[in-house]
């Protein structure tokens, strides 16, 4: 019977010096695949732990197509080789289509493979020598980009391109560029299930350090149309305009890379482009793109009794500023509800709660009490969503009430696709909508759960967007802007049309479809449906107006690909994913099964030796340590678990901050009389004297090393401590204080369990704090 070490470490905080934190090359062989803070050191070795020096992001916008290169630049300022790697998220709707690699004066154009290909092509290289990159796809929106034999002294370039689609909602284009990667929140089942990914294991700065690495935007705008107003609510930027329908921005903030990008703008007299984009192929195949104006907003007083689950994030990540625009979002929106409707809450972190068994009318007193109950909550532990909306789904529904989930979280977590599933196949039982709370919310969980439920995403980046988002959305959720939608084309030979069903639409935004099609561009594409119970209608005729738009290409198969791998079951079989891959394959873009990958000709690391640096991350801005671990030694409250059996012989313990969820193959039990140290202490105790005890090792000290030992062993039947296991260490000099003074440890009581004494394991730390 037994835990995990993988809870224990994502609900700990781990503070590693740099002798953990640079390896020999090797992947590393963490299990508990958790993020964890590193401690930049000062001396030589040190500068080896910053190989990114710099991200360039250069964006041109036409129209509704927005084109981006990256350019991030890699330096080794240490006196050894070293590979990189540095990972970073994107847009959800990015279809990466291009890489180049430069080395001196040498460009590498990167090619796509499948990804163990490209995996397999790029460690050859590395073990050869050569400088080469690799580009993968972890998540739609979370890349990993691997260099590999930056000599030191050397700078490697590697530039990105990729082209999305700009979709204007309430007559609002938004760019969004994603700075920075949140801590993603990784189970113990995932560890055991081997379904949790390396990335997540990725190092941290601790709160209020500084990004490392410099950032610069600059965004230009050619609409096409007078632009009415142009901003960036998130950085300290300059505007400028080159003519009435083309405007830039220059980012004002090298050190802004701990939080999301966003433009806004909007067109003169609230425009909305609409139209039908074409595109025809040298290799042969004709694309087109639809952007239809959606029918104004009709109110209908006619709204059905609504039933509200709001389904509130509170874990260790949301600790602080996102907590707290959650928590005003919250009050706003149930103040805005009729006293006809109903609302209940879920709380989640490692585990869940409901607020009431029964979801309550929306009265004052009851809207005022669950406020006043949310202001109490404080963020900790980890984030455990999909048993959060099993828990929501669980409770009483009445079918005379239209029923909505709200789930408002930051998102950081890694089980996306379960959750989309989960979320596909309960739309007959509730509507979904999500909130992103925080300054770089996982957008792909976001727009993910929006996308499957049919609704549209809402992200409030600051305290300040909270009110806005709160009236929107209750304008929003009041009735549909059109409902029945079906589309139908008239003399135009269209095929590989995306989406082939048309959701609902929420909000006044363009519909919006892709496609194939052959023969002359002519005809029309007819849209027909409902809002507010009345009969929509509308017709866009297809003129023989061909343009080189290339990203037409990119647009559609990165769409295609997203239906087929986003929001699909998590285990893809090899249809769909041969699907994938040949798509990949075809339009040259980076998808979950191909990679891109750059190899240098030349040989310039002839040992082949080398030093792997993963480039710490900057905590998104408003985050706190939390979001890794608990920020300082606390009191601990044990949570006893045993894995269901007939017998309870044995029991294990394991020591942390909050409580974790309670998975359906266990029980909790609760332990008669606990293992007791010197006959009546208790493990808080224990604890305290095992640092009273330590004798810092002169050696450890003298190279700052510091941390802390996670350490298993048994009390047995008889109270022995034995088994003695270090289970995560630092360093052997500390790894065997920790040993020496459990071996001195004083006589126990043993623990006891229905009257008869068992043997408890417990897994605990102990920290290692340099002296002053």
């Amino acid at each position: 019977a037994g835990w995990s070490l993988a809870l224990l470490g994502l609900t700990t905080l781990i503070a590693c010096s740099q002798s953990t934190t640079i390896d020999s090359g090797e992947e590393s062989t963490d299990k508990t695949l958790s993020p964890y803070f590193i401690v930049l050191s000062d001396n030589e070795d040190g500068a080896e732990q910053l190989p990114l020096k710099s991200t360039q992001v250069n964006v041109n916008i036409a129209g509704v197509i927005a084109d981006v290169n990256v350019k991030q630049v890699y330096s080794n300022t240490g006196n050894k080789p070293i590979e990189a790697i540095y990972v970073f998220p994107a847009s959800t709707r990015a279809a990466v289509h291009s890489m180049v690699m430069k080395v001196d004066d040498r460009e590498i154009i990167a090619i796509v493979q499948e990804k163990e290909q490209a995996r397999q092509t790029y460690e050859t290289a590395k073990k050869q020598g050569k400088t080469a990159s690799l580009l993968e796809e972890h998540r739609p929106n979370v890349f990993q980009m691997n260099v590999a034999n930056i000599m030191p002294g050397a700078n490697v370039e590697v530039r990105l391109s990729y082209t999305e689609l700009l979709v204007p909602t309430d007559k609002v284009y938004k760019f969004i560029y994603p700075t920075v990667a949140g801590p993603r929140y990784v189970s113990g089942d995932e560890v055991e299930n081997g379904t949790a990914e390396n990335w997540t294991s990725n190092p941290y700065l601790e709160e209020g350090i500084k990004p490392t690495s410099t950032l610069h935007i600059l965004l230009k705008v050619v609409a096409g149309m007078p632009i009415k107003d142009i901003r960036c609510k998130t950085h300290k930027h300059n505007v400028t305009y080159l003519d009435k329908s083309t405007a830039q921005i220059n980012l004002n903030e090298p050190d802004g890379g701990n939080r999301d990008f966003v433009t806004e703008y909007r067109l003169a007299g609230d425009k909305i482009e609409s139209g039908i984009l074409l595109y025809e192929d040298p290799k042969g195949e004709k694309y087109f793109l639809a952007m239809m104006q959606p029918p104004k907003r009709i109110e209908n007083k006619m709204i059905p009794n609504r039933e509200y689950v709001f389904i509130v994030d509170v874990s260790g990540s949301m600790s602080g500023f996102p907590l707290d625009v959650s928590k005003e979002l919250m009050k706003n929106l149930l103040k805005g509800l009729k006293s006809t409707d109903r609302f209940n809450i879920v709380f989640f972190a490692g585990g869940s709660n409901v607020y009431s068994e029964e979801s309550l009318p929306a009265t004052e007193k009851n809207i005022n009490d669950a406020v006043n109950y949310l202001s109490e909550m404080h963020g900790g532990g980890g984030t455990e969503l999909l048993n959060a909306l099993k828990t929501a789904m669980r409770l009483n529904a009445d079918d005379s009430f239209s029923r909505s989930f709200v789930i408002l979280t930051d998102g950081y977590v890694s089980v996306e696709k379960q959750t989309f599933d989960y979320i596909r196949e309960n739309l007959g039982n509730a509507n979904f909508f999500s909130f992103g709370i925080g300054s770089s919310v996982n957008r792909h969980l976001i727009e993910g759960m929006a996308h499957v439920g049919y609704g549209e995403p809402f992200v409030a980046l600051s305290k300040a967007e909270a009110t806005t988002l709160a009236a929107k959305f209750k304008k929003y959720v009041s009735t549909p802007v059109l409902t029945n939608i079906e589309f139908e084309f008239k003399n135009f030979e269209a095929y590989d049309v995306l989406p082939e069903k048309v959701p609902d639409l929420f909000a006044e935004r363009p519909l919006i479809i892709s496609g194939k099609f052959k023969g002359q561009a002519t005809g029309s594409i007819a849209i027909k449906g409902l809002t507010g119970g009345e009969a929509y209608s509308h017709t866009m005729h297809v003129n023989n107006n061909v343009a080189p738009i290339t990203a037409l290409k990119y647009l559609w198969a990165r769409e295609k690909i997203r239906l087929l791998a986003d929001y699909s079951n998590i285990m893809h079989d090899n249809e769909t994913k041969n699907e994938i891959i040949a798509l990949g394959l075809t339009y040259n873009l980076l998808t979950e099964y191909t990679s891109f990958v750059a190899v240098d000709s030349e040989i310039s690391n002839s040992t082949g030796s080398q030093t792997t640096v993963k480039q710490p991350l900057p905590l998104p801005q408003g985050v706190t340590n939390m979001a890794v671990g608990a920020a300082a030694y606390k009191t601990m409250a044990p949570v006893h678990r045993l894995k269901r059996a007939d017998k309870l012989e044995t029991m294990e313990l394991i020591v942390f901050e909050e409580e974790e969820e309670i998975l359906e193959d266990e029980v909790f039990v609760t332990v008669e009389e606990m293992p007791k140290f010197m006959g009546n202490s208790d493990l808080k105790e224990f604890l305290d004297w095992i640092q009273l005890q330590i004798v810092y090792p002169e050696v450890a000290r003298k190279k700052g090393i510091s941390g802390r030992v996670f350490v298993k062993f048994d009390i047995d039947e008889k109270g022995n401590l034995v088994n003695i296991k270090i289970v995560r260490g630092i360093d052997p000099l500390l790894d065997n204080e920790v040993i020496r003074i459990l071996k001195q440890s004083p006589t126990w009581t043993p623990g006891k369990q229905r009257g008869r004494n068992v043997k408890v394991t417990f897994t605990v730390p102990v920290v290692f704090k340099l002296p002053n």
